[in-house]
């Protein structure tokens, strides 16, 4: 075989080695608080808890509030960042970041709003599409 083609080949294999290892690293899975111990980027799905204290700081210019994970158990959670707007009418969390100390340090957060579409009359619905036929 001419050498050209051989570290060719070879440059297309290490290539193709770095990008798939690259890309297996950027996977997030979804965990649990006590998973989420010693990894960073973990990303924790959960809902807020309102029956405990939540707030911004103007201090430490931190939003903090508690999370319950799907699991059921309940962590502080620190964002960096004001609270989002729609944050009381979230159905559904998920923070990305690191647990330290028992406390969750955010550095985002998504969130799961309920959808207008979601209470629609089905009948309406029906309706609609077979005026259009």
């Amino acid at each position: 075989m001419k050498p050209k083609l051989i570290i060719g080949i070879i440059a297309i294999v290490g290539f193709t080695s770095l990008l798939m290892y690259n890309f297996g690293n950027s996977i997030s899975t979804y965990v649990n608080f006590e998973q989420a111990s010693g990894m960073e980027g973990a990303h924790v799905v959960g809902k807020w808890d309102d029956s405990q204290d939540y707030g911004f700081s103007m201090e430490t210019k931190q939003f903090s509030f508690y999370m319950e994970d799907k699991d059921g158990n309940v962590r502080r959670v620190v964002y960096p960042k004001p609270k989002p707007n729609n944050f009381e009418e979230a159905d559904q969390l998920v923070v990305i970041g690191e647990m330290q100390n028992g406390v969750f340090y955010a550095n985002d957060m998504l969130m799961k709003c309920p959808s207008k579409y979601n209470n629609a009359d089905e009948a309406e619905f029906e309706r609609a599409m077979s005026s259009k036929s």
